[in-house]
């Protein structure tokens, strides 16, 4: 009979957060081994998931960022869901190939619709035509969709991402995971809790503050591995990556744009991005940002560009691009990296009130860039509590009412990642139930399927 493995994902978890303001965690590192982890390059939520979950780097799997530019469709997108986005044997696929009778849940890590997994829990919200957003879930089974939520409540999606990001939806994730295994008794439980995400880029990780975030991560994790290991399962914890402080962000289509390579289109007072008339634009993402190119006759330019810009650390060419494991049909002609306290930020607008109206919202699937600023709220009465209630007042009533609260400023964003630790930034951490004296200090990210494989085999 195969041995039962809890993974638990805490997001930005280090070595140097193990101790006084996290006994719980600490005490399962105790019992066990702490080991550092190398995640795939680069180190942001979706390459390093996907490389955890099928052994590969990223020009294997093909998941080179958490989003990309489709060249065919000459559309961006980031924070896709399908599973058939990733390529490779996952997981459970392997486990199951083992032994049919294994089972897998996957509560909340990405690219976790209409895959193969067993037991699914996504966020999946409902767009109505007015504009509103409405918390919602995706299952498989369906039915877990109105069951966990009838009985823990709509899922917090506002506490998930934007300004209002807090414990609650980790804590609504335990809760649900742990209700998944007693309902569903899954071999392998996959549990994704990203609160320590959130203040760690608002605040960064020195802020006197993180003391307390990381007790409310501590007790949620605490509460779910003694959960687990009541029901007989092995709990390994694992990270995706370290958050290292940050004081500002490089634009780099604004530097494109100053070098003539990116085009915009007026449309109403508006800025747009016009990617089909550019010769080169870049899809940011944390530290790092894939750099499209229409023709290679402007590759040179667009890396002289970028290369001489402060801010910017390293530019990879092709060559490069397939040394670092990344070299995929997604990934950009160019990848930048930047400065280890820098961030990467999409921005192109000559202006604040040049920028596209989606700007000052939370929308990360219009925005061709990750976007931390939508963790803040602006300043002054555009961001205040009065204004927003006003606004979310006119959607409920059914009036189509852009919500545009949050701030354009960069300096605001305080913690960053995307860099590996080969390149100076933090590395995430695993901790084994047992110590295992075969394992060396460091082990590669891809190494996590493998591991849980062979923890499932011990019976």
């Amino acid at each position: 009979m195969a041995q039962r493995v809890a993974v638990i994902n805490v997001v930005g978890l280090t070595r140097a957060m193990l101790g006084a303001h996290t006994p719980r965690m600490t005490g399962l590192a105790s019992e066990g081994q702490v080991v550092d982890l190398d995640p795939p390059f680069p180190a942001v939520t979706c390459p390093v998931q996907s490389s955890m979950l099928t052994g590969l780097d990223p020009c294997g799997h093909g998941i080179v960022a958490n989003g990309w530019h489709d060249r065919h469709q000459c559309s961006t997108a980031f924070w896709q869901q399908s599973n058939e986005l990733v390529a490779g044997e996952k997981l459970w696929e392997a486990a199951r190939r083992s032994d049919p009778s294994i089972t897998t849940a996957s509560m909340f890590w990405w690219f976790n619709m209409h895959g193969t997994v067993d037991v699914a829990v996504t966020p999946r919200p409902q767009y109505l035509a007015s504009g509103r957003k409405i918390p919602d879930i995706w299952t498989n089974p369906p039915g877990l969709r109105e069951s966990l939520q009838h009985e823990l409540g709509p899922f917090p999606l506002f506490r998930f991402w934007g300004p209002a990001s807090d414990i609650t939806s980790s804590r609504w994730i335990a809760q649900a995971s742990m209700r998944v295994e007693r309902e569903c008794q899954p071999t392998i439980l996959l549990i994704y809790l990203p609160h320590l995400d959130y203040p760690l880029q608002q605040v960064g990780p020195d802020h006197s503050s993180i003391a307390g975030e990381l007790r409310a991560i501590d007790d949620v994790v605490g509460d779910l591995a003694d959960h687990c290991r009541e029901a007989g399962m092995k709990v390994v914890l694992v990270s995706e990556y370290g958050i290292d402080a940050v004081s500002d962000a490089v634009p780099i289509n604004r530097l494109l744009r100053e070098a003539g390579l990116l085009e915009v289109r007026q449309e109403r007072g508006r800025e747009l991005l016009d990617v089909q008339a550019s010769r080169a634009f870049a899809a940011p993402d944390h530290q790092v940002a894939h750099v499209y190119v229409a023709s290679a006759e402007d590759g040179p330019l667009a890396a002289e560009v970028l290369r001489s810009a402060p801010g910017i650390d390293l530019v990879l060419d092709a060559g490069a691009i397939a040394d670092a494991g990344i070299a995929h049909e997604r990934c950009g002609d160019l990848v930048a990296v930047s400065d280890a306290d820098r961030w990467c930020c999409h921005d192109w607008w000559s202006s604040d009130d040049a920028a596209p109206a989606y700007q000052a919202t939370v929308d990360i699937h219009r925005k061709p860039g990750y976007d931390p600023r939508e963790l803040f709220l602006a300043r002054g009465w555009r961001g205040s509590r009065l204004r927003m209630a006003t606004l979310l007042a006119r959607r409920r009533l059914g009036m189509r009412t852009l919500l545009d609260v949050i701030t354009l400023d960069t300096s605001v964003v305080a913690g960053s990642h995307g860099r590996t630790p080969a390149m100076g930034a933090s590395s995430p951490v695993l901790v084994l139930p047992t110590a295992a004296p075969e394992f060396p200090a460091r082990l590669p990210s891809t190494s996590i399927k493998k591991l849980v494989l062979g923890l499932v085999s011990r019976d």
